[in-house]
């Protein structure tokens, strides 16, 4: 299976449409590749608080649109990160859309964990409330978004739903960067699965961005990683070994915490 994460930059000066149509050329681009993934936020930036609410748009509103086209052009399965979403009976959302080679939509997955404690998303946009996997036809992922990273129960229950890919889009600060290349490397090991991980580069509203996008085995190792500037990282990994690494070391077979059937959030 060949996953494509592009790194892209969110910088200020570039205006929404330039990058949402710069995106949809990157990802028709990765024609040939299996799953594409693109970061959080990408089409405002993760920290420009103050442009979720004038920049949100439906569901299946421009971003949406273009994605699906990118999508289906290039014929692959295209996790588009995730957009400021308005609902039109209630607040914000931080959601992720994910598409077919065919362009029809697959999957939607409203973050959870809001990050900002008493400020920005934390009090800007609602939180999800479900669980979300998406079978391909080499794996199933299970979807989480940037501070939902930190929370590992969200992943074990992914785990529990059959998820064997983990895939996570953040807008991801550079001062926290060992952070993220830790957790991504945690939540594979726990639970036994890849971790595809995308971050994005430049600066957010001022903050600098970690970059650094990885892919993680379900031993723990690292199998790429990019680093600070806007790039598209690619690499050839084997579903199969999620099942083979279970296999082998049946850690999962010996939990006893947690064991009745997930909550929703």
């Amino acid at each position: 299976m060949r996953a494509s994460v592009i790194q892209i930059a969110v910088d200020e000066g570039e205006s929404v449409e330039s990058r949402r149509r710069r995106a949809a050329s990157m990802v028709r681009d990765q024609a040939g590749a299996d799953l594409v993934v693109l970061p959080e936020l990408w089409t405002t930036g993760a920290f420009a608080y103050e442009e979720f609410g004038q920049e949100a748009e439906p569901l299946e509103g421009p971003t949406y649109e273009a994605m699906a086209k990118a999508a289906s052009d290039a014929g692959v399965w295209l996790h588009a990160g995730s957009i400021p979403e308005r609902d039109p009976d209630g607040p914000l959302y931080n959601t992720s859309l994910v598409f077919s080679p065919s362009g029809d939509l697959a999957a939607v997955y409203r973050k959870i964990h809001r990050f900002g404690f008493d400020k920005g998303e934390a009090v800007l946009m609602g939180a999800g409330a479900e669980l979300v996997t998406v079978r391909l036809p080499a794996t199933t992922l299970g979807l989480g978004t940037c501070y939902d990273l930190r929370f590992p129960e969200l992943f074990r229950g992914l785990v529990d739903a059959g998820a064997e890919t983990l895939v996570v889009p953040a807008g991801w600060p550079e001062r926290r960067r060992s952070h993220w290349t830790l957790l991504a490397q945690a939540r594979a090991v726990e639970n036994q699965t890849f971790v595809v991980a995308c971050g994005t580069a430049g600066t957010h509203a001022g903050v600098p961005q970690a970059g650094h996008s990885i892919v993680v085995d379900p031993w723990g190792e690292v199998l790429a990683e990019a680093g600070a500037d806007e790039e598209v990282l690619t690499v050839d990994f084997d579903p199969g070994k999620v099942a083979t690494t279970r296999e082998q070391f049946p850690a999962l077979k010996d939990r006893v915490l947690g064991l009745q059937p997930p909550r929703r959030p």
